[in-house]
């Protein structure tokens, strides 16, 4: 199969069980007649450098994914399967489920699990990387998650997966990726437990995570919202809510810690120019620099440096 996308039937389940397990993981697949043909399967598969999306319609079968199929062939994804027709069964260590439609689960492939369906079942399959899984929602990493997609954030989520599978040969590849990053957000705000938002304690979290970051980083010239999102598995948009619910931004807390940065090198690096430190605190240039000092502290970068010879008894606003 071609690794970017498939559409196609089958008319065996042996066919199906080698498609099955290149896009899902090895396994131990049993159905009920092996000999069946034509065998009604269908698998229509979009696939980018990092995430996945797969629409599946086949016979009745029980999938077993055990520790010896995750040491052999571990994929490092997670799964969020939604039903669109028949029922479904999924047991993953104490938690076990039926599945059918209205309900969605996301469980991590690189734990053993037992998934069974009955023969007019028909899903979609959205795959994501598990440790964007673990950063984002630690609810949804350590256990597997059952949505209600009838209402609220799961109905959005139901209908932004369908009609991504309709849509995706539509999309190019960075297209499909930013979508795919806003879904993975709304899922593991969801699994989180609170339709309407990230929960307090979560937003703090990410906040904390977002802070410390770009003080470690400060000095980096290249530093913006992408570089924290992708540094941290968030997405750029929702490292910019969670800021603005704290009422800054991310550039703004870039020029804060670099100016942080910048006023405890001038007053301990002697032998470095104003230039220098600029451009080591991470700034394009002196007068950017000088501009965003005086702004921040009330002085300019030279009498903030002759303020601190001057003696401890003087202090920059």
């Amino acid at each position: 199969m071609d690794r970017s996308s498939s559409n196609r039937s089958f008319a065996s389940a042996s066919d199906w069980e080698e498609a099955f397990t290149a896009l899902h993981g090895a396994s131990q697949i049993s159905v009920v007649d092996h000999q069946a043909a034509p065998w009604a399967a269908h698998l229509d598969w979009r696939q980018s450098r990092t995430y996945g999306l797969a629409y599946c319609a086949g016979g009745e079968e029980e999938v077993t994914r055990q520790r010896r199929h995750i040491r052999s062939d571990p994929r490092g994804t997670c799964e969020l399967l939604i039903p669109l027709a028949g029922r479904a069964w999924v047991e993953q260590g104490a938690a076990a489920a039926e599945l059918r439609p209205g309900d969605m689960a996301i469980c991590d492939v690189d734990r053993p699990f037992t998934f069974a369906h009955d023969g007019n079942f028909r899903s979609i399959a959205f795959i994501a990387p598990r440790q964007d899984v673990a950063v984002r929602s630690p609810a949804a990493f350590r256990r597997a998650q059952m949505f209600d997609s009838g209402s609220g954030l799961g109905r959005v989520i139901h209908t932004m997966v369908t009609t991504l599978q309709e849509e995706h040969v539509r999309l190019s590849e960075t297209t499909f990726d930013i979508t795919c990053d806003r879904l993975l957000d709304l899922v593991c705000l969801a699994a989180e437990g609170d339709t309407a938002g990230a929960p307090a304690a979560h937003r703090d979290l990410v906040e904390s995570d977002i802070r410390r970051y770009v003080r470690q980083h400060a000095h980096q010239s290249d530093l913006d919202v992408t570089v924290v999102a992708k540094a941290l598995g968030w997405s750029d948009r929702y490292v910019q809510q969670i800021l603005q619910a704290a009422g800054t931004t991310v550039r703004d807390l870039i020029r804060h810690e670099r100016l942080q940065l910048a006023r405890v090198r001038l007053a301990h690096a002697g032998n470095s120019s104003i230039s220098q430190i600029a451009r080591a605190c991470g700034f394009s240039s002196h007068s950017t620099f000088a501009t965003a000092f005086r702004k921040e502290f009330g002085v300019t970068p030279s009498d903030a440096r002759l303020l601190t010879d001057a003696g401890p008894s003087v202090n920059v606003r």
